[in-house]
């Protein structure tokens, strides 16, 4: 079974789906022959590509209620074992990053990108890195097991941009309009950082081919980062 997710960097559900998803992989009994692989999605894709903070960010897209947004996340973060600091995350472009997971995806596996999108997670959400430096990109690729050389070769090239926009066109022509879908089969979508006994449900029923066929979910809920309407 081949499960597609789409997310971004810079999307704090897509930190918390991929931690219930994992938890229902794990506990389902055919995992092993489950390929994981993490597609490109932009939230904000004319954001600059130069860091700034993230708050002050958020402040301007959503007002006072972003403390009450920032703080119910910060909930579902700890009953994940996230924790999230909104305070030091510091808000750029994503697209050097989705690159990057291309890269590993295509020339190192799905582990090594599975491990990779964990580090950019934590990295931008945790430690306030700036997700958009080259050279901080290079070490935590290094540490998911890439090429340190070859990794800062390819960041200080174009490669994998053009692809990387197709991939995120074609998803948007697919329906996706909100983060993170998980799409089974290239079939069935299921929208939204659901539970994980929800996704262990999905993962059994698409394995006994059950599932009603269908597109991408309608709508973004509280657990989804849609365009626009999400505390990115």
């Amino acid at each position: 079974m081949k499960v597609e997710i789409y997310s971004d960097i810079a999307c704090p559900w897509c930190y918390v789906g991929k931690r219930r998803f994992e938890r229902a992989l794990a506990a389902y009994p055919g995992a092993d022959t489950v390929e994981v692989v993490y597609r490109p999605y932009q939230l904000a894709p004319d954001a600059p590509t130069e860091a700034e903070p993230l708050e002050p960010v958020l402040r301007r897209k959503f007002g006072d209620r972003i403390t009450e947004m920032n703080a119910r996340l910060a909930e579902v973060g700890r009953q994940e074992g996230i924790a999230f600091d909104f305070a030091s995350a510091q808000s750029v472009n994503t697209l050097l990053g989705h690159r990057l997971l291309h890269f590993a995806e295509t020339e190192y596996g799905a582990a090594v990108q599975a491990r990779l999108k964990n580090a950019l997670l934590h990295d931008y959400f945790v430690d306030g890195g700036n997700v958009g430096d080259r050279d901080r990109l290079t070490r935590l690729a290094a540490a998911a097991g890439m090429d340190e050389e070859r990794v800062a070769a390819y960041l200080a090239s174009d490669e994998g941009a053009a692809e990387v926009r197709e991939q995120i066109a074609e998803a948007q022509l697919m329906g996706v309009t909100a983060v993170p879908t998980f799409v089974f089969e290239g079939r069935w979508a299921v929208q939204g950082a659901q539970e994980a006994s929800t996704f262990l449900q999905v993962l059994e029923q698409v394995a006994a081919q059950t599932a009603a066929p269908g597109g991408a979910a309608e709508g973004a809920g509280d657990d989804a980062c849609a365009d626009g309407s999400c505390a990115v």
